[in-house]
């Protein structure tokens, strides 16, 4: 059995490879991630493999365990054996995949949304996606008083037209909350599996609509995509959700303010985690040029 690290980020990542299997090693930071946590996403990952899910699942050890205890420099930390995701990722999906995706994404919510959890995740609303966020953030802008404004100012009209916006009949449970493309893989009949549930929490299950909506914008923003396409592709996955669980037009209309949300959540938590080599790009400029992309798409889609 080889061992390799692959990636840090969130959690170290590390690939264990045999003659015949793979698996993928995780070992969550304390900072980010509780104990009872990582044992809610456990719980929560087998519900689903249970109920038929296509999803990268935990490896119980020889003694029936799931989480491992290590004594590390830093302190105690915890690892996690996970099944390995057959197939690959892709940045451009066939209307086959982004199907099947949307489709896999209303199969989990059908079951996220009626299960109740014995470990506390972390929930996404107002507070924890723009309020606390912005808090977070402040620091980071120290040097551009007037970017942090503008940012502060368009968070408030997102978060006043959230506010406003009756969501009692909106699907409502545990989401995924990171459905970027990196996170998900199809085999070559185009068989979908998804993983790194690390950020599934409580919230709106619009919102993993609105992260790979969030993937389809930066493909906008960094011109690989035209705006017309990623509307196309974002139609397709909709329509494949739809086969699979109700969604309303009013859940659909949410989705752009759910994006600037989940950007402004995401640059919150990248200030506060990535703070060594291996995320380069995060620098002191870094916030001020994110806002400016956040801006971009609040003024394009938001409608404030």
């Amino acid at each position: 059995m080889g061992c390799r690290y692959l990636l840090r980020g969130v959690s170290d990542t590390y690939v264990l490879e045999g003659d015949a299997e793979k698996y993928i090693f995780k070992v969550y930071r304390d900072a980010h991630r509780s104990l009872n946590e990582i044992k809610g996403e456990i719980e929560l990952l087998f519900i689903l493999k249970e109920k038929g899910a296509r999803v990268s699942y935990p490896i119980h050890d020889l003694e029936g365990q799931t989480i491992q205890v290590f004594r590390a420099a830093e302190g105690i930390r915890h690892g996690v054996l996970f099944s390995f995701a057959k197939g690959k990722s892709s940045q451009d999906l066939s209307d086959r995949q982004l199907q099947v995706t949307g489709r896999e994404m209303a199969f989990n919510h059908n079951i996220m949304s009626v299960i109740e959890l014995s470990y506390e995740r972390k929930g996404y609303d107002i507070h924890t996606t723009i309020t606390r966020p912005l808090q977070t953030l402040a620091p980071a802008f120290k040097d551009f008083g007037a970017e942090y404004t503008s940012l502060q100012e368009t968070a408030a009209l997102v978060r006043q037209k959230l506010a406003s916006i009756d969501t009692s009949s909106f699907g409502y449970g545990y989401c995924h909350y990171d459905y970027f493309p990196k996170n998900f893989f199809f085999d070559e009949q185009d068989a979908i599996t998804l993983f790194d549930f690390d950020f599934a929490g409580k919230g709106l299950l619009a919102n993993d609509l609105a992260t790979f909506r969030t993937h389809l914008f930066f493909e906008e923003f960094n011109k690989r995509k035209t705006a017309e396409e990623t509307r196309r592709i974002f139609s397709v996955l909709i329509a494949g959700y739809r086969e699979g669980r109700p969604l309303s037009e009013a859940e659909e209309a949410i989705i752009p303010l759910l994006v600037f949300s989940l950007m402004l959540f995401y640059l919150g938590f990248q200030y506060e985690n990535y703070d060594d080599f291996s995320n380069t790009y995060f620098n002191a400029v870094y916030p001020q040029k994110f806002a400016a992309v956040m801006k971009d798409w609040a003024d394009r889609y938001c409608g404030l």
